[in-house]
């Protein structure tokens, strides 16, 4: 029977190497691979098959949480495993939801007994984590069979179109399966609403003009549309939401 292969994310060199100590003690298991953020971890994913990931919660540029949220786009999703120093909040909640996790240091047979149960997270776990995720600093997008990282601070706008969200950098457009008012919610700091259908990047906003519309049950009409840096596009802004114009 061929040996489970691990993959180990942790931001500390040493936490990395024990962990290595320890499922070598263990016995049973390959390490595939190791990461130091979840953005690693996600790229090292799609690059071969793990069936287990054993994760720290506290990372930079992205941590586990976080981590664990993308974790559900991809195809073959591994096992999930976190390990973390006591976070009086979220072992609470991960005890509660079931969430599979280790209190460092980690001790061999606690170690072992994780990785002979561990399982994929599931959608009302993930709803869970949710609630203690402390940032949302890059989406996940489905292109082309892989999942893309996408800084949310590399965003322009987001524009709602039927089932679908654009989401607009400086380079290119794409796809994002989700709703703008969760969106909304999400990144209510970094994104202003302008329209029913649109929200735009605070930071992006380079003015306002008037202009007309060229067609439609609308065309001759002038309307508000904000300006964006670096894109010549511009959206545009509804009634309800002129008051930003008189803001700025």
């Amino acid at each position: 029977m061929a040996k489970q292969r691990l993959l180990i994310v942790d931001d500390e060199p040493l936490a990395r190497q024990r962990l290595r100590d320890l499922v070598s003690d263990v016995g049973g298991y390959d390490v595939a691979g190791e990461a130091a953020n979840g953005v690693e971890a996600l790229a090292l994913l799609q690059q071969g098959t793990v069936d287990i990931a054993l994760v720290d919660i506290r990372m930079p540029v992205m941590d586990g949480i976080e981590f664990a949220q993308h974790l559900r786009q991809l195809a073959q999703p591994p096992n999930l495993i976190f390990t973390t120093a006591y976070d009086h909040y979220a072992v609470q909640a991960f005890d509660l939801n079931a969430i599979d996790y280790l209190l460092k240091p980690i001790r061999s047979e606690r170690l072992a007994a994780a990785l002979a149960k561990a399982r994929p997270l599931q959608l009302k776990q993930s709803q869970v984590l949710q609630s203690l995720q402390q940032t949302h600093d890059h989406l996940s997008i489905q292109e082309r069979g892989k999942v893309l990282l996408i800084p949310v601070e590399d965003v322009l706008y987001f524009r709602a179109e039927l089932k679908y969200v654009t989401v607009r950098t400086r380079e290119k457009s794409y796809l994002l399966e989700t709703s703008l008012t969760q969106l909304e919610h999400t990144h209510a700091d970094k994104f202003v609403r302008i329209h029913r259908n649109a929200l735009v990047a605070r930071d992006a906003i380079r003015g306002f003009e008037k202009q007309r519309v060229a067609e439609g049950e609308d065309a001759g009409d002038a309307v508000w549309v904000v300006l964006i840096k670096d894109i010549p596009e511009t959206l545009v802004v509804s009634r309800r939401h002129q008051y930003m114009i008189k803001a700025t």
